[in-house]
């Protein structure tokens, strides 16, 4: 158990919006587009955790969100549309995430930002397994026909995917990697549960749990693979963690 008093500067922090963008770090691996989207929805756990009690910040952190908006509804984080990670999240990802943080500031506020977003989530085309398992957290259970009609076509490539060990890849035809199976594994447990869900989620369980490291991360997840990054490893072994919490039986 983390004691309080060891998240209390980073909470005070995470509290001040308006100081983030002024967060020190070496420019060349700065971009305060992610970074807010990150920042944003680490205070929004943070309140849900009970950390942090006013909820004023998570108003000024969307906004900040929100000026970020593309016209087309995303969030993109990389011009080129690379495949997104652990760190980096991608472009489908940091929608979903940046979509939850305009929801749960009060969806009146953001309700054109939130349509917007909506339509995208709904059109974008899933071009690898992590798009398909950020998609299906985006469109957080919607049930228009739009929105059921793409998570049919999300979970098809998730089914599709998976490896006989359990975990995914980028692809369905790529090696599994931590961080695709973590974030696979938040995509199935957020949708109603079914007998074959069930099944998939124990299966990508058992692979976590099957690579977790001595010291208790896991092999950091990069593009291209096995390269060395400790940022990302920190950040896989984040989802990972984050995963088996919110799929334990």
């Amino acid at each position: 158990m983390v004691p309080p008093a060891a998240l209390e500067d980073s909470t005070r922090w995470l509290a001040r919006p308006e100081t983030w963008d002024s967060n020190r770090g070496d420019p060349r691996a700065s971009d305060k587009k992610l970074a807010r989207i990150q920042f944003a929805a680490a205070l929004q756990e943070a309140l849900e955790a009970g950390t942090l009690r006013e909820r004023a910040p998570l108003v000024r952190a969307a906004e900040l969100v929100a000026e970020l908006q593309h016209p087309d509804g995303s969030w993109p984080i990389d011009p080129s549309g690379s495949l997104g990670s652990p760190a980096t999240y991608g472009q489908a990802l940091a929608t979903s995430l940046a979509r939850r943080t305009l929801a749960a500031a009060g969806a009146g506020r953001f309700e054109r930002r939130m349509a917007a977003a909506d339509r995208w989530l709904r059109r974008a085309a899933a071009r690898s397994v992590l798009d398909a398992s950020a998609l299906v957290l985006g469109l957080d259970r919607a049930q228009d026909r739009e929105a059921l009609e793409q998570t049919g076509r999300c979970l098809e490539l998730l089914v599709r995917g998976q490896a006989s060990d359990g975990g995914w890849g980028p692809y369905a035809s790529s090696p599994p990697e931590p961080f695709d199976t973590a974030v696979a594994l938040l995509a199935l447990a957020s949708l109603p549960a079914t007998t074959e869900r069930a099944g998939m989620i124990l299966r990508g369980r058992k692979f976590l749990a099957s690579t977790q490291l001595e010291d208790g991360s896991w092999q950091e997840t990069t593009r291209p693979p096995r390269s060395e990054s400790y940022a990302q490893r920190l950040s896989t072994t984040a989802w990972a963690a984050q995963a088996l919490l919110q799929t334990r039986p």
